[in-house]
């Protein structure tokens, strides 16, 4: 039956917040939704895509996922609806206790613009736990002879929801001896009490047994009841007295175990047992009840376990003195825990990229990061930064979202990668400091054209050179690399003596050695003048030129050449005239030859073959005159 109750209660938390809908604060630059506890894994929050003004198959386009850090992922994206689900069920009364509005934060990372939107979800508390005492009964000792209108304090239940499911009120069963008053403390807690409100006789009825109710205001109302087992005493005439009324007191989060908190102190007047004092704990919180131990004779509260400053802040504890008469009275215990700077910063790279392209503008982006810090105060501020001779820098965006983004433009050619060390450190003394690494290499851009090695090349070739030989090389280097860098080489368009220049040279295009397409004469032409191109393989190619003089050498290939005295055409011997009286070292004739070699090769020098009267006549050995 009370399942089925249970089960009505959450359709009637849903179909008020399916009335609701979801809520977003328009430019406010948070999104809130609304969800009721205990819903099933998979359960409607809200329909993130439209609140982003996206389309639904945008999510897993443009890269929207959830970068909330946590131990457990309480929400999740459906892609296919667009919408933000539970992932799980939810516990209010878990994740939000004794806090009357429970609010859970998440971000959401648009990959493709590196965008973070803050989202709100409100967990709407429903009615499913009932009031529950940590006693199944307690004892109240109480002299017959105390005065009517006497009070007595009762056990204080707890009941994890919030609101009118919280507890309300209480109960007491009707009786002739006792009544019920509720006193409501400043914090908002009721404490019960009992009344005495006729006259005990121990003699007469030495027990009472009481029922005490607690009550929500939930719909259908739950409850819890202890019993009260009432104990009429003999005379015990004073209450044991505590020092102070409240006792308070401020620890730091790093005590160790066993640590004195406190010491409080009871006075009873009472002779004998009555004025003996004893200590113990009343309506203490579990977590409390782990965390400390109070001696109940000499009154010293210890610390047994470890206090953790971002779990728990404030302890409020009630402290009982009871005489060996059975009678007591309480007293409040208020610990504040002060925060230790124990928790070092932390670094999310939510996302990054691990190459960039040289020459990227200023500002481009290189990594989004989120730094955070469990501790308070100046503990939890961080600052984050790293070296400042690298060519990069921080950008705070939302709230403690960085950009890693270029500070100027990157040169390959100069750094090929960067090891850029991330730093965040808190405010606290001494501060921690946590360090991440993100490797970044920077891609080629063609920005350099190849280069060749001299500024100018003249080479050489005997003139009769067998056809296809390789003569000489050419090279050009290029700085950037892979296809950016891989040189092509070519040669100009030109004409020589009307015929197209790649009919006599031609380049290997992979390697710059030049080839002789043909067999060169030197007495036909001496030189060739021509530019050769080197190109790379980017997009858009670079080139460069550079000239190259081709010298042609001579060699000896031509016979020398008798101009004059020219032969007869008919066969016969030429005839040259000379007179009787002619002296010794008269000027018959002149040879005159020619050579189309040049240099040494052209060099002429005459003699006499054959004369029908030996040393009648001479010839100049370098001038062909004959005498």
């Amino acid at each position: 039956m009370a399942n089925r109750q249970l089960l009505l209660d959450r359709s009637g938390m849903v179909l008020l917040y399916i009335f609701l809908g979801t809520l977003r604060e328009s430019g406010a630059g948070q999104i809130r939704y609304l969800v009721p506890e205990e819903t099933e894994k998979g359960f409607f929050v809200g329909n993130i895509s439209k609140d982003l003004g996206l389309e639904p198959r945008e999510l897993a386009e443009r890269g929207v996922r959830i970068v909330s850090r946590g131990k457990t992922q309480l929400f999740a994206l459906n892609p296919r609806s667009g919408s933000l689900i539970t992932a799980g069920r939810i516990d209010r009364e878990e994740l939000c206790e004794a806090v009357s509005s429970c609010f859970l934060n998440m971000e959401i990372l648009v990959e493709d613009t590196l965008k973070i939107y803050g989202v709100e979800v409100e967990i709407m508390d429903i009615n499913d736990n009932a009031p529950s005492f940590q006693e199944e009964e307690v004892e109240i000792k109480v002299s017959e002879h105390t005065t009517l209108g006497s009070r007595f304090p009762l056990p204080n239940a707890r009941d994890p929801d919030v609101g009118m499911n919280s507890l309300q009120r209480y109960q007491l069963n009707p009786n002739s001896y006792f009544s019920l008053q509720v006193r409501d403390r400043t914090d908002g807690a009721k404490n019960p009490e009992l009344v005495l409100e006729g006259s005990l006789d121990r003699e007469t009825q030495a027990t009472h047994h009481l029922l005490l109710t607690a009550l929500d205001g939930g719909d259908p109302i739950r409850q819890g009841t202890v019993s009260v087992r009432v104990v009429v005493l003999d005379v015990n005439d004073h209450i044991p007295k505590f020092t102070q009324s409240t006792y308070e007191v401020s620890v730091p989060e790093n005590l160790n175990s066993g640590t004195r908190v406190l010491t409080v102190n009871a006075t009873d007047p009472d002779e004998g047992i009555n004025g003996q004092v004893v200590y113990s704990f009343r309506n203490v919180e579990s977590k409390a009840s782990k965390i400390f131990q109070l001696n109940s004779l000499s009154g010293d509260v210890l610390i047994e376990g470890s206090l953790d400053f971002e779990k728990y802040r404030l302890y409020e504890m009630e402290i009982q003195a009871q005489d060996g008469g059975g009678l007591s009275t309480t007293a409040k215990m208020l610990v504040t825990v002060v925060d230790v700077n124990d928790n070092a910063p932390e670094i999310t790279i939510t996302s990054s990229t691990n190459s960039v392209l040289e020459n990227s503008p200023p500002g481009t982006v290189i990594a989004l990061l989120n730094v955070q810090d469990q501790d308070s105060g100046e503990n939890g501020q961080v600052s984050c930064f790293i070296p400042n001779n690298l060519p990069f820098k921080l950008e705070k965006t939302y709230g403690n979202y960085y950009k890693l983004i270029t500070n100027r433009a990157l040169d390959r050619e100069q750094v090929q990668s960067y090891d850029i060390t991330l730093t965040a450190t808190d405010q606290g003394s001494p501060p921690l400091s946590t360090e991440t690494l993100i490797l970044l290499n920077v891609a080629d851009d063609n920005d350099n054209p190849p280069t060749f090695t001299d500024s100018s090349y003249s080479a050489y070739i005997l003139e009769n050179n067998p056809r296809g030989a390789s003569f000489f090389s050419v090279t050009a280097l290029d700085q950037d690399s892979k296809e950016n860098a891989q040189v092509t080489y070519s040669l100009a368009e030109d004409t020589l003596q009307g015929a197209p220049l790649s009919s006599y040279i031609s380049i290997n295009s992979d390697t710059g050695i030049l080839y002789a397409l043909c067999s060169f004469d030197y007495e036909q032409f001496h030189e060739l003048q021509l530019w050769v191109t080197a190109h790379d393989s980017g997009n858009p190619p670079l080139s460069s030129n550079v000239s190259l003089s081709i010298f042609v050498l001579d060699q000896n290939d031509n016979v020398p050449e008798i101009l004059y005295p020219a032969l007869p055409m008919d066969g016969s011997t030429g005839v040259e005239l000379a007179s009787r009286s002619a002296e010794p070292g008269y000027l018959v004739t002149k040879v005159v030859a020619v050579d189309r070699d040049s240099g040494q090769n052209a060099w002429l020098s005459y003699r006499l073959l054959k004369a029908s009267e030996p040393g009648l006549f001479a010839v100049g050995l370098h001038t062909g005159e004959v005498r």
